[in-house]
């Protein structure tokens, strides 16, 4: 009996040391809609080069708090050979959306590279952020200012009976 209790007394102490992690692994989501964007270009000395940038959203499910991660690779050759291969990345952490813990779902999207329809440098990105216990959605947009600052608003939906 005195083992049966001994043994008891471990799994419960071992499941409730091990229950907090496991919970939280899962109140961070990786977006499902990640970007790539690749340019090639001409360097000096006949050399190549091309760079390629992406995009990805984590979000705690629970907090509505959010990190916009990017990760860079620059390849440099020459005509017979790759000379060079840089990476580079690295997450921000963003403001949670909704003031209260509870339970999301989200979304995000990139704007385009700068191109001739970007006024403002990189442009910006978009999340939209559900609450999964409550009929309340907030749509949020940032954008790059090209002051080097962003700017982000959000909005709390209304919905309407038609």
């Amino acid at each position: 009996m005195g083992y049966v209790l001994r043994t008891g007394i471990f799994l419960a102490l071992l499941s409730a040391g091990v229950w907090p992690v496991a919970a939280m692994a899962d109140d961070f989501k990786l977006s499902n809609n990640q970007r790539i964007a690749c340019g090639r270009g001409l360097a000096p000395g006949k050399l190549n080069a091309a760079n390629c940038k992406s995009y990805a959203y984590i979000f705690n499910t629970k907090t509505s708090e959010y990190y916009r991660c990017q990760v860079t690779v620059s390849l440099t050759r020459d005509n017979k050979e790759i000379l060079s291969v840089q990476a580079d990345g690295g997450c921000v952490k963003r403001p949670r959306i909704f003031d209260k813990d509870s339970s999301y779902s989200f979304d995000s999207v990139e704007t385009e590279p700068p191109n001739t329809n970007s006024f403002f440098g990189p442009g910006g990105h978009a999340i939209w952020v559900s609450d999964d216990k409550a009929l309340k959605v907030k749509g949020c947009v940032t954008i790059a200012s090209g002051l080097g600052s962003d700017v982000t608003r959000c909005v709390d939906m209304t919905f309407a009976d038609k």
